[in-house]
């Protein structure tokens, strides 16, 4: 089912100012593309529900980009939260469907976070996947504390609170 999302411009004083709405990603992602042509300020596709960024354009070269793939919602938006509070633009997907058809057109991503919250195959699958589409680009995963390192990770990260976690997050996309 398709879903509808909303495109936002950040402005120059730093407020998101609603551009359009739109149905389905695609739509989205082409409307996004036309938006950030006509403008030098960073624009975004989010899908309001949940609050999630599924897109961005014309982000300061400044900001790294942490694209998180979660199985919690919950989880999720607390990660996001964390991260967007010390500096980083953060782009969240709800499991590895919706990162495929996301990341299904290049974009610039300096760092993935892989969450804990599923089974070790489906994490172990997209970590495969985003080796050989973004082969540069670090992947951290987080492990619950009973849970083996996911191979194919450069950094596995037990999650017992962001003190255990987020050091590691920064030293990867430093």
């Amino acid at each position: 089912m398709e879903k509808d999302y909303d495109l936002f411009e950040r402005t120059q004083d730093g407020s998101l100012a609603w551009r359009g709405s739109v149905h389905g990603l695609e739509n989205a992602r082409r409307k996004l593309a036309q938006l950030a042509g006509t403008t030098t300020n960073e624009c975004s596709v989010v899908y309001l529900p949940t609050r999630q960024v599924v897109a961005l354009a014309n982000i300061a070269h400044t900001k790294r980009v942490v694209f998180q793939i979660a199985y919690d919602e919950r989880l999720l938006a607390e990660r996001a939260n964390l991260l967007k509070s010390h500096g980083y633009e953060v782009v969240s997907v709800m499991d590895n469907e919706r990162a495929k058809t996301v990341l299904g057109l290049p974009q610039r991503v300096d760092l993935f976070i892989v969450g804990h919250d599923a089974a070790e195959q489906t994490r172990r699958e997209i970590v495969v996947w985003l080796k050989a589409k973004y082969p540069k680009v670090q992947i951290v995963a987080l492990n619950s504390p009973d849970c083996r390192e996911l191979p194919g990770a450069d950094y596995n990260a037990v999650v017992n609170g962001p003190e255990t976690w987020l050091p590691i997050v920064e030293a990867a996309a430093a």
